[in-house]
């Protein structure tokens, strides 16, 4: 049985610090990954954000296999932190009516619905945006919403297979690899994010939203960098090189006696705190073979052997003190498990325990993104199914019980599903 993970609770947020996207409204029709991702964000640091969930199944992820606390998956719960739930059965015209009611007070809608779909159900940018004209409207797909490709679904490993991004991911003699976490849809949810901060500004300064698109392939192209760079410039096609880019042999993964580190020694001036510093061999700045970066890449096996050689003889710490003090920059190639228990987590506060409604409490992963003057939003869990429906009707709404009750037999909650 693996162990339990003791977690510390959460520092108390600062009781008069602002929020930074506070008294912003946003309603959310994503589901998956990079849609939740990019919302949670929003969430995180103030914003309103109302989780537009199908009735009964919800968001796919809640039925993810990875691990569950509480009737809820850990990827559920790592993507919709701090978000209010309702459930609305779409294809219910009453259900529509108040996905229009919310959406002429919001200030934001993110949607990552096939092609077609909120065009069909009367929630599309053209429909909405005449009668709330500063209404931004995100639209996240995996080939855009419009062109020859608008109607290709698509996911994660797809559009890393078909940018060219998993041919560079691997070593040489083996198959392209995907990343394992989804990069692509984490990264797209970061750029949505980032295009509706843009939006937000500009409405500022001109006084009306617009419509913004993301699409994962075109992040994952994006996410090539200077290998298509090079591409584009030489015509040359990039192959994989394992964990050293251009086959450098001062940067990758070495074996000390007690297990791998990766160096990272990029350039002529680290790689001379390293040949005297931390290896003790000037020779390897004054051997020709290895007396510039063109040299050390033309004899990149002998220099790597060479180094693998030496770190071989010592265990890691002794490696990463010398090299830490050298100015040479170094890392222990850790499990999750490691990473999770090593001290830049502990002593940087990323992990922390947070109450939930069924299972006491869950593990949170601290957002990425520190401010200062406004600080994230005090954590609550992501909901549960439905979780806040009638309460959304109520306060933001004003709906009597009764309009809730007729909502609840005409089936926008789900035909059989009472609502919440």
């Amino acid at each position: 049985m693996p162990a339990e993970v003791t977690l510390p609770e959460r520092a108390p947020r600062p009781p008069d610090a602002p929020t930074a996207l506070a008294g912003l409204l946003v309603i959310d029709f994503t589901r998956v990954v990079a849609g939740p991702a990019c919302t949670q964000t929003l969430a995180d640091f103030g914003a309103e954000v109302i989780k537009i969930e199908q009735p009964l199944t919800g968001d796919d992820t809640r039925a993810y296999e990875h691990a569950e606390l509480g009737g809820e998956s850990a990827a559920f719960l790592s993507l919709n932190r701090n978000k209010r739930g309702m459930v609305l059965d779409l294809t219910i015209p009453q259900a529509r009516d108040v996905a229009r009611a919310l959406i002429a007070k919001a200030d934001i809608v993110v949607e990552n619905f096939s092609s077609s779909v909120m065009e069909r159900f009367g929630l599309d940018y053209q429909t909405l945006s005449g009668t709330n004209p500063g209404l931004i409207y995100c639209s996240i797909s995996a080939y855009g919403r419009s062109g020859p490709f608008a109607w290709r679904s698509g996911f994660d490993p797809i559009t890393q297979a078909e940018s060219g991004f998993m041919s560079l991911n691997g070593f040489a003699d083996g198959p392209p690899v995907r990343t394992g976490p989804p990069i692509v849809d984490l990264a797209t949810g970061m750029s949505a994010c980032n295009a509706i901060l843009l939006a937000l500004a500009a409405r500022q300064r001109l006084g009306r939203g617009q419509h913004v698109e993301v699409a994962l392939f075109d992040i994952a192209l994006a996410m090539t960098g200077f290998s298509g760079m090079a591409y584009l410039m030489n015509g040359v096609n990039p192959t994989r090189t394992g964990n050293s880019p251009n086959d450098s042999p001062t940067v990758g993964v070495f074996e000390a006696s007690d297990g791998p580190l990766y160096i990272a020694c990029a350039n002529d001036r680290i790689y001379r705190r390293l040949a005297t510093e931390v290896l003790g061999r000037p020779d390897l700045l004054s051997d020709p073979r290895f007396a510039t970066r063109r040299a050390r890449w033309v004899n990149r096996a002998q220099l790597r052997g060479l180094i693998a050689d030496i770190l071989a003889t010592e265990r890691m710490d002794v490696w990463t003190s010398r090299m830490n003090q050298a100015g040479v920059p170094v890392g222990h190639v850790r499990t999750v498990e490691q990473a999770f228990n090593a001290a830049e987590v502990r002593m940087r506060d990323r992990t922390c325990r947070i109450p939930h409604p069924t299972a006491g409490s869950i593990p949170n992963i601290e957002p990425a993104i520190a401010m200062e003057l406004t600080p994230t939003v005090e954590p609550t869990a992501a909901p549960r199914l439905g979780e806040h429906t009638t309460a959304i009707l109520r306060h933001r709404l004003g709906y009597t019980e009764q309009e809730i009750e007729a909502l609840r037999w005409a089936g926008a909650f789900g035909r059989n599903n009472p609502g919440t």
